[in-house]
């Protein structure tokens, strides 16, 4: 998992997110969930890049606070498994 949560301060949890270079600490609440739509996936932009997480980790990061700003994609040929 790329992500880590620490919850010990209720009204500030800060997340830890594992990167190539170490790792990145922020403030839950100042970040928000995306989707890359080209990738299907999921991600958050840290010092303007993606880091891609699992839905997992995405629902985890909102319930601690993360904006949700995710859409719903939907496939558009029928030969797709989604």
């Amino acid at each position: 998992m790329t992500v880590r949560i620490d919850e010990t301060n209720p009204d500030s949890k800060v997340c830890f997110f594992t990167v190539e270079n170490g790792e990145e600490i922020r403030i839950c609440d100042t970040l928000e969930v995306q989707t890359d739509s080209e990738k299907a996936m999921s991600f958050v932009e840290i010092e303007a890049r993606r880091v891609y997480i699992t839905e997992v980790e995405a629902d985890a990061l909102t319930v601690a606070g993360v904006k949700d700003g995710r859409k719903h994609l939907k496939a558009d040929t029928s030969d797709s498994v989604i």
